[in-house]
C-alpha cells in the first residue's frame, strides 16, 4: 500500500507488476526511434529487491521481469510464468515461459526463481528488505524440472500469483547472493526485459536501449532516456518545447493549454481513493466543540452523523471544478472497475436538507465546530477539497476549520490522535490492501488496521473480509469482496471523496499511451507512431 512517504510497511506495500508483456511491448518493422521521457520518478538503485517504491518499480521494469504481471484492471497475467495453479491450500505450481534469455545470453530456468525469492526473504535486511512481507509466508521452493517451480506456503495463500506481481527475477549466482553495494557498483544490470541498461546518473537519467532478443518481441524503441524533472511546470515545459517526448504526473491546470500546443493528453483513474477519515475511538476527540465552544462527545460515533456528512459533500464539485474533471467522485476505495470493486456503489448530489435533518435526529440540530485536518499539496487537489467541503458543511449547521499543514507534520500529528477528521488516502496493487488497512479493525496479529487511525470497528465486515481474502483468485472472490464492500459503506465509515487521474501527455512520435491506474511510467505502455 502506498503511504506516499519513504520506505514502505513490507505488508502494505504498494507493488508495480511489470507490465512488459508482448501485448504492450508492440513491435516494429520499421526502423524504431529513441524515446525521451520527463518523469518525476527519480530511481534510487539498480537493486530491484532493494525498496519497494514506486519510483524504482516502474523504471527497473524495463530490464527486469515478474512471474507474474498486473494488468490495467489489477487482474494477475503471465509473464515469466506461463501458467500456475493451486495444488493444495498450501502449494502452487508455476509452469515458467521457455526460450527466455538473461541479457547476457544466459537461459532463464526455475533455479533463477529460487535465488530471488531467497534473496529477498533470506539474504537482505531492513530497510533493504522491503519486499519481504510478500516472502515471509513461503515455507519453501522447488524446482520439479527446470521449467516448473513449486512454491509451499506456511500457511493458505490463495492469492500467491497476485503476491508474485511484486517479485523481479534476477539470474541466479553459483556462489552465494549478490549485496545491493554490487549492484548499484557498476556492475550491468542483467534481467530479461524489453530493454537493456546503458547508463544511470543519480536523480538525473536512466539510459536504455532496445533488447532485439526480447521473448515478447523487438521493443518498440531502439533507445529509451529517462530524465528526471521533478518540477510538474519544468515538465509541462519540456513537453512544450519538443525537450521531451512524454512527459507524467501533469497537473489539470496544464492540459487545456497543451491540448491548445496540439500536445496529446491520456488519462486514467488511480487505484487508489481520497478520502475523509473521522475519529471515532475518542469518548472527546480534538477539535470538536459545540457552538459555543464547549468540548462535546464524539458525535462521530453516530452513523447518522457519518451520513449527513457524506449527504452533504459535494464530491463531484472537487472532480469537476478543483481537478478540473481530471477526478472521478468516489464512493468506494478503489475505481469501479477494478478487480474486487463493487458496481453497485454510486456517488450522489449533496442532500443538504436530508442531512439537517439526520443531523438533528442524532441531536445535533443546530450543527457543532470541527477541526478539518490535511496535507498541502501532497495530493492533487488535497487543500482546495478541505475549503470546499468546509463550505459545504456549513449549509448543514457544521463549521470547520481548515487545518492544512506540511505532509510530515500531517502524518505525525494524526498518528498522534491530534485530530478528530482529516483527509486521508490509499493505494494498493490489490482493493484487499486498502480495505484491511482503512477499514478492517485494528488487529496485530492478522495485519490489519494499519491505516483506521479512526479506530473504526465493524465485527461483520471483518468476517466478510476474511471469508472473501480466504478464497481464490478469481470472479467469486471479486464479487465477495464487492460484498464486503458494499456492506461497510452502508455504515458509512469514512467519506471516499475521489480517485485522480494520472494525466500523461506525449508528443507527435507516440502514437498512443496506456496509462497504468498504478501510475507507472514506462517505455512499453507507448506506441510507436510508425508501428
Amino acid at each position: 500500500m502506498q503511504l506516499m512517504q519513504g520506505f514502505r510497511p513490507p505488508l502494505l506495500a504498494l507493488a508495480i507488476a511489470t507490465v512488459a508483456s508482448a501485448a504492450l511491448v508492440g513491435t516494429t518493422a520499421a526502423v524504431a526511434e529513441e524515446l525521451r521521457v520527463g518523469t518525476q520518478l527519480k530511481l534510487m538503485t539498480l537493486d530491484p529487491h532493494y525498496a519497494d517504491l514506486n519510483e524504482n518499480n516502474a523504471l527497473l521494469a524495463h530490464i527486469y521481469e515478474r512471474l507474474v504481471r498486473q494488468d490495467e484492471h489489477l487482474n494477475p497475467q503471465p509473464a515469466l510464468a506461463v501458467s500456475w495453479k493451486r495444488l493444495s491450500p498450501t502449494l502452487w505450481e508455476f509452469k515458467l515461459r521457455g526460450g527466455v534469455r538473461f541479457h547476457d545470453g544466459s537461459a532463464f530456468s526455475a533455479q533463477d526463481v529460487i535465488y530471488s525469492i531467497e534473496r529477498v526473504r533470506d539474504f537482505l535486511k531492513p530497510p533493504s528488505g522491503g519486499f519481504q512481507g510478500y516472502t515471509k509466508p513461503i515455507k519453501s521452493v522447488t524446482a520439479p524440472d527446470p521449467m516448473t517451480v513449486v512454491i509451499e506456503t506456511i500457511a493458505e495463500a490463495p492469492t500467491l500469483p497476485l503476491q508474485m506481481t511484486t517479485l523481479f527475477i534476477l539470474p541466479h549466482k553459483a556462489n552465494g547472493f549478490a549485496t545491493t553495494e554490487e549492484l548499484n557498483a557498476g556492475a550491468q544490470p542483467n534481467g530479461t526485459g524489453p530493454y537493456k541498461f546503458k547508463a544511470w546518473q543519480s536523480g538525473e537519467r536512466l539510459t536504455l536501449s532496445g533488447n532485439p532478443d526480447y521473448w515478447g518481441g523487438a521493443p518498440a524503441w531502439s533507445d529509451v532516456t529517462f530524465r528526471v524533472i521533478e518540477s510538474p511546470a519544468a515538465r509541462v515545459a519540456a513537453l512544450t518545447t519538443g525537450d521531451v517526448d512524454l512527459a507524467d504526473f501533469i497537473p489539470a491546470r496544464d492540459v487545456e493549454g497543451l491540448k491548445a500546443r496540439k500536445i496529446e493528453i491520456d488519462s486514467t483513474a488511480a487505484s487508489r481513493s481520497n478520502f475523509l477519515q473521522f475519529d471515532i475511538g475518542s469518548d472527546q476527540p480534538p477539535g470538536v466543540t459545540n457552538k459555543d465552544g464547549k468540548p462535546i462527545g464524539n458525535p462521530f460515533r453516530d452513523k447518522r452523523v457519518r451520513q449527513a456528512l457524506t449527504m452533504a459533500t459535494d464530491r463531484s464539485f472537487i472532480t469537476d471544478r478543483i481537478l478540473s474533471g481530471y477526478g472521478t467522485a468516489a464512493a468506494q476505495l478503489f475505481p469501479p472497475g477494478l478487480a474486487g470493486t463493487s458496481d453497485r456503489l454510486k456517488v450522489t448530489p449533496p442532500d443538504y436538507a436530508g442531512a439537517k435533518a439526520l443531523l438533528a435526529e442524532a441531536g445535533y440540530p443546530d450543527g457543532f465546530n470541527v477541526v478539518l485536518a490535511g496535507p498541502g499539496g501532497r495530493y492533487p487537489g488535497d487543500a482546495e477539497s478541505l475549503q470546499s467541503i468546509a463550505q459545504n458543511w456549513a449549509r448543514v449547521g457544521v463549521t470547520v476549520q481548515p487545518v492544512v499543514s506540511p505532509f510530515s507534520v500531517f502524518m505525525t500529528k494524526r498518528s498522534n490522535g491530534e485530530y478528530s477528521a482529516w483527509y486521508g488516502g490509499c493505494s494498493g496493487e490489490a482493493v484487499t490492501l486498502c480495505l484491511d488497512g482503512v477499514l478492517a479493525s485494528s488487529d496485530t496479529a492478522r495485519g490489519t488496521g494499519s491505516l483506521n487511525y479512526g479506530h473504526y470497528e465493524n465485527k461483520a465486515f471483518d468476517e466478510m473480509l476474511a471469508k472473501a481474502k480466504a478464497m481464490d483468485e478469481g470472479p467469486g472472490r471479486h464479487e465477495a469482496l464487492a460484498r464486503a464492500t458494499d456492506f461497510v459503506m452502508s455504515d458509512y465509515p469514512i467519506i471516499p471523496l475521489y480517485h485522480y487521474h494520472l494525466i500523461v501527455g506525449h508528443g507527435p512520435k507516440i502514437g498512443s499511451y496506456t496509462v497504468h491506474p498504478r501510475g507507472w511510467t514506462t517505455a512499453m505502455q507507448a506506441a510507436s507512431r510508425t508501428e
